[in-house]
């Protein structure tokens, strides 16, 4: 019996949808509310610093993801 071996391709693509979903559930409603608060961190807003932050660590999973394909020939 043969191991199915999937193409880079198609890990790339099954990385970015699990990245954009990843997206979606940090910076929708019930998690985004939960940050809403009147505090401050470093003298950034604890709401803007937490869209950020996420937004930062989507583009660099993003990076890594994209990184991690060989260039196809």
């Amino acid at each position: 019996m043969e191991e199915a071996v999937m193409a880079p391709d198609s890990l790339c693509n099954k990385r970015l949808i699990a990245l954009f979903l990843l997206g979606y559930i940090l910076l929708n409603n019930p998690l985004l509310s939960l940050f809403n608060q009147p505090g401050m961190v470093w003298g950034i807003p604890l709401f803007f610093g937490y869209i950020f932050g996420v937004w930062l660590l989507l583009i660099i999973l993003i990076l890594l993801a994209v990184a991690s394909v060989p260039p196809s020939s």
